[in-house]
Order: structure tokens, then sequence, then C-alpha cells
């Protein structure tokens, strides 16, 4: 039997799995639970949970997503609170997406972006945005996401994340 999988809500009972996915998935970018804690808290609209189901995998968290308004050009440093959101956001901004080995091809990486255009598109922003790691830089290419150069500005906050990362942004096509 093949596996499903789909989005929903995250809760801050969440937090541990979450943990324990970006431990897998992103460890040469830890951050503090703090960080996804105050996200969540920040704006619950913008972070899910992917759960599996089928087999043995009835509502184990597989992968995550968080998302907030922004600023265009300014994306926030690797593990650092925000404090609040920011006054006049332009953007919608991926702060993380992390999918297990396992969860790949189920199209949850796809689903997690229509996600993203309807909710931006919902509360009125124009604009996605994220940073892309060196390893993810293809799949955001062929989702129509384009390189943006922001200056010496932009590559302070690009070399926390340390690398090889790409600030890009897209369109909502919601």
């Amino acid at each position: 039997m093949r596996m499903k999988a789909g989005w929903r809500a995250m809760e801050t009972a969440d937090l541990d799995r979450v943990m324990a996915i970006a431990e897998i998935v992103h460890p040469d970018y830890p951050e503090d639970r703090a960080v996804f804690a105050e996200r969540l808290a920040l704006y619950p609209d913008g972070c899910a949970m992917a759960e599996a189901f089928g087999a043995d995998a009835d509502g184990v968290g597989i992968g995550y997503i968080v998302l907030h308004p922004g600023r265009l050009g300014v994306p926030p440093p690797l593990d650092s609170p925000l404090g609040a959101l920011p006054e006049s956001p332009d953007c919608l901004y991926l702060h993380d997406v992390a999918l297990l080995p396992a969860a790949r091809g189920l199209g949850l990486g796809v689903a997690a972006l229509e996600r993203m255009d309807a909710l931006a598109a919902r509360q009125g922003f124009r604009w996605l945005a994220l940073t892309s790691t060196p390893g993810a830089r293809a799949f955001w290419d062929a989702q129509g996401f384009r390189p943006q150069d922001g200056g010496a500005g932009l590559a302070a906050k690009l070399a926390s994340y340390g690398g090889g990362m790409t600030y890009m942004t897209r369109p909502v096509k919601g």
C-alpha cells in the first residue's frame, strides 16, 4: 500500500516533531526551538505539518512548512527571533520547509507551494520570497523563483546561513 500524505495546521504540540525533522533535514542550518515557537505564535496561518497516512504511518509527521509576512530583500537571519511581524509587509516569506526522505515524491513540495500561493493571495501579497539552500535551488528554479541581488546588506544576512545560499522571489500565482 502506497503511503499518502497531506498538510494540516501546525499546533504547539508539533514543535518537538518539527525539531526532530529539522535535525534530519537541515543539520547544517540549526535553529532553536524558540524560533519555530515564535513563528507559530506570530503567524499560525503560515505554519503547517505534513502527515503520512496508510500502512503503519497514520498521523506521523513527515514534514513542515513555516511562512510569515516579510519585506522584499530583507530576510531574517538564521536562528533569530523576529520579535514581531514587520510593519507594511510586501511578501510572504518562506522561513523553512522540510520533508523527510520518506516524504519525497508524494507531491508535498508542490502542495506546500500551492498552500503558500493561496495564503499569499488571500492576504493580499503579490510576492513570495525565500532563501534557498544549495540543495533545494533546482526545485525553486523549477517553481519559477528567481534569484534577487540585494547588495551587501542582503549578502551579510545570507552569510549567517553559510555558503551558497540564494535569496529568491516569485510573483504570487493565486
